[in-house]
């Protein structure tokens, strides 16, 4: 339905997006996931049309976007990552001002605006300024008046960032909503792992400008399927004892956490037994210990040596 062919992106003399290959068909949701500066909100402005790629094309149905861009643009909403409103207006008002702009008017114009503020879940604070709300209501009329011209296709940029679990979770399970029960095509970019695993079909892993890998979630996770993942809790953390983890023979990598370490091993090679003594001679205490089956986040680990947030 959609698809990129080799897009890139230079900033002068830096690339900001290097050759991205991707797809996605008709009511799927598929994941760009990367880090900050990985090159997605880059990679989605040139899907949007709204940035001219250096090199590439994007193809919807087959057809060069990049030459007419009303094949696309029509068909397409997009949820910024910065909020996108006019605060000293109503939600009601936002709705109504954009669904203008989408072409329409009179009662059915009316009809999408109740539709549309249902879906998000302000039906009672509708007529309320939006420079009163919380941050979380700000996010979800940001997607609302995405919705006034009923889109096939959704680009969703970190829709999520800096707002409370609840409104996070009212949103995500919003989107999940929109994709299947409307087959809403969705491309959803985000830093958070566990968004990206609850969404989407497939993913696109994302970073310094290159697709590193992609795949559905149980593909990426079987590149990781002879290794686990090791949780170790510590009562403070110790760089003498990170060093002896990472110079310990089966270790592969070792990623330093809020409350200690998590550690990548080929599975079935014996950490544990070594474990506690390391952390006696350096004289940590360990707390708690955990083996876990390999995450996206360990995928991502394992392929670009650190973590998402990094």
């Amino acid at each position: 339905m959609l698809e990129t062919r080799n897009l890139s992106k230079t900033f002068k003399s830096k690339v900001a997006v290097n050759k991205v290959s991707l797809y996605l068909e008709k009511g799927e949701s598929v994941g760009l996931l990367g880090p900050n500066g990985a090159g997605k909100s880059t990679t989605i402005a040139m899907i949007s049309t709204l940035l001219p790629p250096s090199s590439g094309e994007v193809r919807y149905k087959g057809e060069d976007v990049l030459k007419n861009t009303q094949l696309l643009r029509p068909v397409l909403g997009v949820v910024p990552q910065e909020i996108a409103l006019y605060e000293e207006l109503s939600a009601y008002e936002n709705m109504k001002f954009f669904g203008r702009i989408y072409g329409l008017s009179g009662k059915e114009l009316e009809e999408r605006i109740q539709y549309v503020i249902d879906i998000i879940g302000l039906t009672d604070r509708q007529k309320d300024r939006v420079e009163t709300y919380s941050g979380g209501m700000k996010r979800r009329i940001n997607i609302g008046v995405t919705l006034m011209h009923e889109p096939d296709i959704l680009i969703m940029d970190e829709p999520t960032v800096g707002i409370d679990p609840q409104s996070r979770n009212y949103i995500l399970e919003m989107i999940r909503r929109l994709n299947k029960e409307n087959n809403m095509t969705i491309l959803y970019t985000s830093h958070y792992m566990e968004e990206v695993e609850k969404l989407c079909d497939r993913v696109y892993i994302m970073d310094h400008g290159d697709i590193i890998a992609s795949g559905t979630n149980e593909e990426l996770k079987s590149m990781l399927s002879n290794e686990e993942s090791i949780q170790i809790e510590t009562d403070a953390l110790s760089s003498e004892l990170k060093e002896k983890l990472e110079s310990h023979p089966v270790v592969q990598r070792v990623v330093e956490e809020e409350k200690g370490y998590k550690v990548i091993t080929a599975k079935g090679d014996d950490l544990l037994g070594d474990l506690f003594e390391m952390a006696k001679e350096v004289k940590t205490k360990i707390t708690g210990v955990y083996v876990q089956t390999p995450t996206l986040e360990d995928v991502f680990l394992h392929l670009t040596g650190r973590t998402l947030r990094d």
